[in-house]
């Protein structure tokens, strides 16, 4: 995951907010802003299109390995094993 300095996170961290303050979730929404911010502030061309995906995909690992996982062990540990 690529960790931004606090000062930074100080500023986006205001978007996060008004996402939960509009009450985003990730039905449709929030495939909706990531769409929609790629097609209207993306420059249009492989290399950023391909850089814009690859910030998805290491989202979607990092969420994986810090949130799932655990939360999959716990599972496992309460209602035990397969």
């Amino acid at each position: 995951m690529p960790y931004i300095k606090k000062d930074r996170r100080e500023i986006v961290d205001v978007v996060v907010d008004a996402m939960v303050s509009t009450r985003i979730v990730a039905n449709g929404d929030l495939n909706y802003i990531l769409y929609k911010y790629c097609s209207d502030k993306i420059k249009p061309s492989y290399n950023n299109y391909k850089n814009y995906i690859g910030e998805l995909e290491e989202c979607a690992t990092e969420i994986r390995r810090r949130l799932l996982a655990p939360y999959e062990d716990k599972k496992i540990w309460e209602n035990g094993d397969i």
